[in-house]
């Protein structure tokens, strides 16, 4: 009985493949790329929507919680389809597609996000009704 229970445990894991502990937000070939330029802040005469990184705090284990928070202003309302993530490497990889699917008009909220330890800035864009552009550059600090 014992072994008819293990090959059922064998075929489910070359069936299913293994068991993930979250969803993979940046890959380890892409972390080992060369890191872009610091991007230069600039400020601009209208309200554009925000991007405020709620979490994760410093130095975290992965997986964590990717936690933004989008805010509008003067009566506008966020589009969440105008969201863009981008992974700031000499050459840029879009993060868009992996994270879509957690993208609100409130925010993303992505649990068990997935990176490999070191430092990754990553660039959060989201425009509102209006067609202003909102962005904000952090950066991931993983174990």
């Amino acid at each position: 009985m014992r072994s008819i229970f293990f090959a059922g445990c064998i075929l489910a894991l070359v069936v299913n493949g293994p068991a993930t502990a979250g969803e993979v937000l940046i890959k380890p070939e892409e972390a080992a790329l060369p890191p872009a330029p610091a991007p230069s802040n600039t400020r601009a005469l209208t309200r554009k929507p925000e991007v405020i990184l709620i979490s994760p705090s410093a130095n975290v284990n992965s997986p964590f919680d990717l936690r933004l928070k989008f805010r509008a202003h003067g009566g506008s309302r966020i589009e969440p389809s105008s969201f863009h993530l981008i992974y700031l490497k000499s050459q840029n990889i879009d993060l868009t597609e992996r994270v879509r699917r957690y993208v609100t008009a409130q925010g993303l909220e992505m649990v068990d996000a997935e990176a490999p330890p070191g430092q990754h800035t990553i660039k959060a864009l989201i425009s509102d009704s209006e067609n202003r552009e909102g962005s904000a550059v952090f950066t991931l600090s993983i174990k």
